[in-house]
């Protein structure tokens, strides 16, 4: 008896701790195939109209003597460093009040205002997709958990009463030892059974990101579909001669790679899960994916920084 009541009670608990079943619930259907984070199309443009690299560029003695290298490249990267030499002369000349000089240089600095300005909002734009993607990933990975969690709390809750009735009914309730002993074993691999289902308590997502920022960071693509230029280009900026000197998009992946987000070799199914169009994903892997775009939105933000101090230091010309 107790042979094959206890093969299939531990097939039956095998059967259900291999099987990861992919959840299908209608109510986060939308979160799981569609992302509504992009709100404009799609970036296009050539890698010519990418600003000129910062170190390919000669930096006259009135810019470099005024701003450092970072504000340097910020305003390359809007395109400003022109009008900033033009805005520096004029200040400079000791004829500047005559009404043409004050006129071209109010319109010189309203333009530099406005491009930085309008960085400005170009990065909050990019940023709150990031931000938005982030959540998405997060909420779909909550909802595993908590799916997890419940199932866990009822095979536990399970072990218990399994564990309680083999230790009441081998304890002196029935008489006879080999029905007790069959008791006994069998409420055993009950207990094991359900602890093994623990063990394996795994669920599984179907999860598409057609559209994936991680992707272009990772490969380091000339261009972005998802990056504006200005910031694409800040991504990726280093100076070849600074042997210390890596660009932001390098950085970010080293993040990953050492925090063990992603190996440096990752095989091949693990690179196009997170930066392929989609895959079935655990509640792990969505949340190290929402970890990788919490860093790269972080990163994006920094060119705030570097625009503060732009202005601050346009400002005291």
């Amino acid at each position: 008896m107790f042979s094959k009541s206890g093969f299939w009670l531990f097939l039956l608990g095998m059967g259900i701790c291999v099987s990861c079943r992919t959840v299908k619930d209608a109510s986060i259907r939308e979160s799981l195939y569609r992302s509504n984070c992009n709100q404009r199309n799609v970036y296009d443009y050539t890698k010519d109209e990418l600003p000129v690299p910062l170190h390919e560029q000669e930096i006259s003695g009135t810019l470099s003597g005024r701003f450092s290298h970072n504000t340097l490249n910020i305003a390359n990267a809007i395109g400003i460093l022109q009008l900033m030499e033009r805005y520096a002369e004029l200040k400079s000349r000791k004829d500047n009040h005559t009404v043409a000089n004050r006129l071209e240089i109010l319109e010189i600095k309203q333009e530099m205002d406005n491009r930085v300005n309008t960085m400005s909002i170009e990065i909050s734009a990019v940023s709150s997709e990031m931000d938005c993607e982030e959540e998405r990933t997060s909420q779909v990975a909550n909802y595993l958990s908590g799916i997890q969690d419940e199932r866990e709390s009822k095979l536990t809750k399970g072990a218990i009463v399994v564990g309680a009735l083999g230790a009441i009914l081998t304890g002196g309730v029935i008489p006879d030892d080999r029905t007790s002993n069959i008791v006994g074993v069998t409420s055993g691999v009950g207990e094991a059974s359900l602890g093994l289902m623990m063990l394996f308590n795994k669920e599984s997502v179907t999860f598409q990101h057609q559209r994936n920022a991680l992707k272009d960071v990772w490969y380091g693509t000339e261009v972005s579909t998802i990056f504006p230029p200005a910031i694409w280009y800040y991504l990726n900026y280093h100076d070849p001669e600074s042997a210390d000197q890596k660009s932001l998009r390098q950085q970010i992946i080293e993040k990953w790679t050492s925090l063990g987000q992603i190996e440096p070799n990752a095989d091949g199914s693990l690179v196009q899960l997170y930066f392929g169009e989609g895959g079935i994903y655990s509640s792990e892997e969505l949340n190290n994916r929402a970890d990788m775009y919490d860093q790269l939105e972080s990163n994006i933000n920094l060119m705030k920084q570097d625009l503060n101090a732009l202005a601050f230091a346009l400002g005291k010309i």
